[in-house]
C-alpha cells in the first residue's frame, strides 16, 4: 500500500471505503503494529521507515493509541482500575501517576469509582467497551485511532461513545476513525479520507465528499441519511441549508411552514 496522507492537528478524520480497501491496515501501520515496507511516517520530530527497529516503534506507540473494533475482548486484569493502569505503566509512567490517569479517564468515559475494584468481566458489554477505551485514553495519545469502535453497541451507546471521541479531539487531540456508518462520519468529521484497493482516492470535508452523487454511486458509497432527507425536502419545494445537525434542519423546516 503506497499512499500520501497529511493530517492537520486537532482534527476529527474519518477513513471510509469498502471491506478490504486498506482502512484497518492504515491504522495498524500508523500505530506501528505492522511494519511499513516503503515510505515514511512522520510525527513530531520522529520519522518511521522500513528500517525502524522495535524500540523506535515503541516510542511511536506512546503518541498513537489504537482502539480495536472489539476492544473489550482485550481486557485481562483482575480489576477495572488495574486494566486501565496497564497502558501508562507500560510506557514508563509511575504507578501513582498511572492510577490518577486511569481514574481520570474512567470517569471521562462514564465509569464511576464504584466499579474501579470490580472485575471487568462482571460488567455489561457497554461498560466493558468503555473500560477498554479508557485503557487507551489513559496514556493520553496525541493521535487516537479508532477501528469501528462502536459497531457492537446499541444506538444510544454509539452516540454517547462517539460524543466522547469528539470531545477528546476538541480537547486538543487528533482522531482518526474507520467506520462504515456514513451518518456518524458526516456528523463528526472535519476531514474524510476515501480508500479503495489500498489507495486514497479522495480526501476533503464532509460536504466535498458527499456532494457528488454520481461519484458516490460510481464507487458504491452510501450518502448520509440527513442528506437523503434534504434531497426529499427539496423535491417538494423546501429550501434548506446543507447541514449535519438535525435540529438546525428542523428549524429551517418549521420556519418555512410558519411555526415559531
Amino acid at each position: 500500500m503506497i499512499l500520501i496522507l497529511l493530517l492537520k492537528k486537532i482534527t476529527f478524520n474519518s477513513v471510509i471505503g469498502h471491506t478490504g480497501s486498506g482502512k484497518t491496515t492504515l491504522l495498524q501501520a500508523l500505530d506501528g503494529l505492522i511494519k511499513i515496507s516503503t515510505g515514511t511516517i512522520s510525527l513530531k520530530n520522529m520519522v518511521i521507515n522500513v528500517n525502524s527497529d522495535e524500540k523506535k516503534l515503541f516510542i511511536l506507540r506512546k503518541h498513537i493509541g489504537l482502539v480495536f473494533q472489539f476492544s473489550e475482548n482485550q481486557l485481562f486484569a483482575d480489576t477495572v482500575l488495574k486494566d486501565v493502569m496497564f497502558g501508562p505503566i507500560n510506557f514508563g509512567i509511575s504507578v501513582d501517576k498511572a492510577k490518577q490517569l486511569a481514574e481520570k479517564w474512567l470517569r471521562f468515559v462514564g465509569i464511576g469509582s464504584e466499579l474501579f475494584d470490580k472485575s471487568p468481566f462482571d460488567l455489561s458489554g457497554g461498560q466493558m467497551k468503555r473500560v477498554a477505551i479508557a485503557g487507551v485514553l489513559a496514556f493520553e495519545p496525541d493521535i487516537l485511532c479508532l477501528d469501528e469502535p462502536v459497531s457492537s453497541l446499541d444506538p444510544q451507546g454509539r452516540k454517547l461513545i462517539m460524543q466522547l471521541f469528539k470531545k477528546y479531539q476538541q480537547d486538543g487531540h487528533t482522531v482518526i476513525l474507520v467506520s462504515h456508518n456514513m451518518d456518524e462520519v458526516y456528523h463528526y468529521s472535519d476531514n474524510i479520507i476515501v480508500m479503495e484497493n489500498g489507495t486514497i482516492i479522495k480526501q476533503g470535508s464532509p460536504r466535498k465528499i458527499f456532494e457528488d452523487k454520481n461519484w458516490l454511486d460510481k464507487h458504491k458509497l452510501v450518502r448520509p441519511s440527513i442528506l437523503k432527507f434534504i434531497d426529499d425536502l427539496e423535491k417538494v419545494g423546501f429550501k434548506v441549508t446543507k447541514t449535519n445537525d438535525l435540529s438546525n434542519l428542523l428549524g429551517d423546516i418549521l420556519q418555512q411552514i410558519g411555526v415559531k
